[in-house]
């Protein structure tokens, strides 16, 4: 993990955090793979949504956003949406994320899983490295990866 994974913590939006996620940046080749916060704070915000928001803070300062929730049909907890500031990304920020939320599922008898567009290499890469392995199945146009407890 880079320097700054030690100093990493979620936490609930508030009105500034919420903006300062909504101004969040990535780079240009991953503009692709990620929508808009604007768009998952909608999936966070609709009625009977699983997913939860939060930003991903180091040193106070929010360098990310990620979403969670679990997933009625079979108990697993699900990450979602993740993005780290474009100015943040390399530092281990992401893995540090995953482990993060990987130990609360963990710690309530949960699995975890997650999807991805399979042409986002970078992310299947770092989702390996966390313990991640693809499923076979499909979550629309992405591959799902799970993580047994």
């Amino acid at each position: 993990m880079g320097a700054d994974a030690s100093r990493i913590e979620l936490a609930e939006l508030n009105p500034e955090r919420r903006r300062s996620c909504i101004a969040l940046e990535v780079t240009p080749e991953q503009v692709r793979f990620v929508a808009p916060i604007p768009h998952y704070l909608g999936l966070c915000e609709e009625s009977g949504s699983p997913w939860r928001p939060l930003a991903v803070l180091c040193d106070g300062s929010v360098v990310g956003f990620v979403m969670h929730g679990v997933d009625p049909a079979d108990d697993s907890a699900w990450i979602g949406g993740l993005v780290v500031d474009r100015a943040s990304q390399r530092r281990g920020i992401g893995r540090a994320v995953i482990d993060l939320l990987v130990a609360r599922a963990t710690a309530q008898g949960r699995s975890s899983a997650l999807s991805y567009e399979p042409a986002n290499v970078v992310a299947k890469a770092l989702y390996a490295k966390a313990g991640f392995s693809e499923t076979g199945e499909v979550d629309g146009d992405e591959v799902v990866a799970r993580r047994p407890l």
